[in-house]
């Protein structure tokens, strides 16, 4: 059984969590530190996926008047909301660590471990592709990661108990996405420990729990470690040249104040793709300026800057091609979304007789 380290950085500051993030992953590609598993716990924050768009997924002015922290996530995915009532874990190891190179094969294999953990409080947990566990069909975890060169990183949260109206105050559901899964609204998606056992478990119960899921699944052994000064100096540096600031929370935003930006969207089985794009009349129509946000997962995340790259000055009529040829050339790590989900968000936008709704 390989041996993975276990360490706890406990309730911080939504940012340096993220950043810590970074810095475990770093740590582990040049070999500064061993496999290694991590929990950790935010004070009331919303965290959004690398390539959403800040105000279009939170409700800035109540996370800003009722001390809510904004943090971009360095992995993709949705907006969430987190507080002390929940956990988050997190698997930070090699490649070969488990003999399983293909990253689909990983995420089925972590979250059916998770929920094999989460079973021995007494719930149904059970994985439902393409990153959430579920008890009953509603959600209890969510989860995602990527490939970094040979080191994986993979993070979910556990529902342990929560503010049902504080998080639906903070976050910005769109109805569109609650509709598709005939609910009212998105408390009644999720479910929480304390609901599904009465009370809540003690957070340390929690994380035995998974612990064991993930030594009986994955064939490890799970060890109780320390955080090293390096992974902390590398967070530290990491939060203040870019994590922590606000420029990078709010990097990518909605522009549609401006009169000349269309919006186009479309939703597939891996996520959705949302495009605004300028049109550059002059130019007979061609796209001026193209900015791709959305809840999908892709590796490396600069994949998606390149692809707005591409499409600027490509006619309507050439999109799809487009498209299609820098995804052939481009080294995609992981694309949940499928190239054609970005062509329609795109062709859609370029249709939109004019401007927002």
């Amino acid at each position: 059984m390989n041996s993975f380290r276990v360490i706890d950085t406990g309730i911080r500051d939504g940012r340096r969590q993220i950043a810590f993030d970074q810095a475990l992953i770093d740590a582990r590609k040049a070999g500064a530190i061993p496999d290694t598993i991590r929990f950790l716990r935010f004070p009331p924050t919303a965290l959004i996926g690398r390539h959403q768009a800040l105000s279009r997924e939170l409700r800035v002015d109540y996370c800003r008047a009722n001390g809510i922290r904004m943090v971009r996530r360095i992995t993709g995915g949705g907006a969430i909301y987190f507080d002390e009532g929940q956990l988050g874990w997190s698997l930070v190891f090699d490649r070969a660590s488990l003999g399983i190179a293909s990253l689909p094969e990983l995420a089925r294999r972590i979250c059916e471990a998770a929920a094999a953990g989460l079973r021995t409080l007494g719930v149904d947990a059970r994985y439902r592709p393409r990153n959430d566990i579920e008890v009953g069909g509603r959600k209890v975890s969510g989860t995602g990661g990527f490939f970094d060169g040979d080191t994986l990183f993979y993070q979910g949260t556990v529902l342990v108990d929560l503010d049902p109206a504080r998080m639906l105050a903070a976050l910005n559901v769109p109805e569109a996405k609650l509709a598709r899964r005939g609910l009212d609204s998105a408390a009644q998606r999720i479910v929480t420990l304390k609901e599904l056992l009465g009370a809540a478990p003690a957070i340390d119960r929690v994380q035995a729990a998974l612990l064991e899921g993930f030594s009986a699944e994955l064939g490890i052994a799970p060890t109780r470690g320390e955080i090293t000064a390096h992974e902390e100096a590398l967070a530290t540096r990491y939060h203040d040249e870019e994590i922590g600031s606000d420029a990078f929370v709010a990097e990518i935003d909605d522009p549609r104040p401006s009169d000349s930006v269309r919006l186009g969207s479309h939703t597939g089985a891996g996520g959705t793709v949302t495009a605004y794009v300028r049109v550059d009349e002059a130019r007979g129509g061609r796209i001026g300026e193209v900015l791709l946000t959305g809840d999908f997962f892709v590796t490396p995340p600069r994949i998606v800057l390149d692809l707005e790259s591409a499409l600027c000055g490509a006619a309507p009529g050439e999109v799809r091609g487009t498209v299609e040829a820098f995804f052939a050339r481009a080294g995609v790590g992981l694309l949940s979304a499928a190239p054609a989900d970005f062509t329609r968000a795109v062709e859609e936008a370029l249709e939109t007789a004019g401007t927002h709704p």
